[in-house]
């Protein structure tokens, strides 16, 4: 191709892929808000054909959206909705008016992710305006319930699909996944995620008379010890070993002569394929009954672990990354939990791709200028060899 036309074609899909990308972070989407971005995205995606459908749940505004009725459906997903904004006044620029300096893009939700969802969207654009026959079907899931409880967002439309019988063959995630540079890391599965909040009762007291009393903090101590330096498992050549890691404590009245009567700790155990969460939680009971504790336990699955192998989709969505970048990714495990993980529950094959993740979630976050084509492209591209036709 002329370098003059490349050029001009990646300028459009930067100017594009950045329009857009600045309307929808432009709008003060909280969580489980969306304040107005589906509707800009359901009037788009109707334009060329897609068929729109609200699946709303408890407040929680959702969009599934297809295009076609054949297999495979390949299945791009994402969120509109964004975590707040901390202390507006430590940000540089304000966090809902999109800015740019310094050869980046400034506002909540820059990276995470309403920037490479606008990518996405070009990018489906673009695809359906070259291949309008194209085979199978192309859909997009999105909500507005993911940094929230998300109970009533992607979960929902999972469910609904699930009742009517509808599987996805190939999904992408369009999470933040680079580290260092665009194209550097694929997310091909995530641990599993277990809460438990844990109660042990004592006796309240006088703190001068410990003899009339007994310290739930002291008598937790070697049990909640025994409990960090357990070995769950040793993980395998995907994942890494499981962990448990303490979140949350309280105990006490405020008074400093008061022995409290119980304490309420709060703690999460990320786990691999190699344990179970029946496992886990009997193994935790064990070593609470072991040290003889009067105590509640409370439990909560935050997801399961799952992984896409070395296949289909990863290969295709590797082999375009390296074209569009020149970078080889790496494929990871790691990190917290994402809409993946309910997705995985009716796809064949899910993974995560985006851009850097640097300063998601953080005062402001930001996107490279110069990662809004190429990652439109690589979407576009990875649509085109799964679903062009021959």
């Amino acid at each position: 191709m002329d370098t003059a036309i490349d050029a001009a074609n990646h300028d459009a899909i930067r100017d594009a892929t950045l329009a857009l990308a600045r309307d929808l972070l432009s709008r003060r989407s909280l969580t489980p808000e969306d304040a107005g971005c589906l509707d800009v995205i359901a009037g788009r995606l109707g334009r060329i054909g897609f068929t729109c459908e609200r699946v709303d749940r408890g407040g929680v505004r959702n969009l599934w959206a297809r295009r076609g009725l054949q297999e495979p459906l390949l299945c791009l997903a994402g969120h509109l909705d964004v975590v707040p904004t901390g202390p507006a006044d430590e940000w540089t620029s304000d966090p809902f008016t999109p800015t740019e300096r310094e050869g980046y893009l400034y506002a909540r939700g820059a990276a995470d992710m309403k920037g490479p969802l606008a990518a996405a969207i070009t990018a489906v654009e673009r695809f359906v305006a070259r291949h309008s026959d194209h085979a199978g079907s192309l859909a997009l899931l999105l909500t507005s319930d993911e940094e929230g409880v998300a109970v009533d967002g992607t979960t929902a439309v999972v469910e609904t699909l699930r009742q009517r019988g509808t599987s996805i063959d190939q999904c992408i995630v369009v999470e933040p996944t680079s580290v260092e540079r665009l194209g550097d890391t694929i997310k091909n599965g995530r641990r599993g995620s277990l809460n438990g909040t844990l109660t042990v009762r004592g006796v309240q007291c006088h703190i001068a008379y410990p003899h009339l009393g007994r310290n739930p903090i002291h008598l937790a101590a070697p049990a909640l010890a025994e409990l960090v330096g357990v070995e769950w498992d040793g993980g395998d050549d995907d994942f890494s070993a499981t962990s448990f890691q303490i979140s949350n404590v309280h105990a006490g009245t405020g008074a400093t002569n008061v022995v409290p009567g119980a304490m309420t700790l709060q703690f999460n155990i990320r786990f691999s394929p190699a344990s179970t969460v029946e496992g886990l939680s009997r193994r935790v009971v064990e070593i609470l009954h072991r040290h003889q504790l009067d105590y509640e336990i409370a439990w909560a699955v935050v997801g399961q672990p799952f992984l896409t192998p070395r296949g289909p989709l990863v290969d295709v969505l590797g082999d375009v990354v390296r074209s569009v970048t020149g970078v080889s990714p790496a494929l990871s495990t790691g990190g917290g939990t994402s809409d993946a993980r309910f997705i995985a529950a009716i796809a064949g094959e899910v993974v995560e791709f985006g851009p850097v993740n640097a300063s998601m979630h953080q005062v402001n976050e930001r996107i490279r200028l110069a990662d809004l084509a190429p990652l439109s492209r690589i979407y576009e591209q990875t649509i085109e060899r799964i679903l062009a036709p021959a």
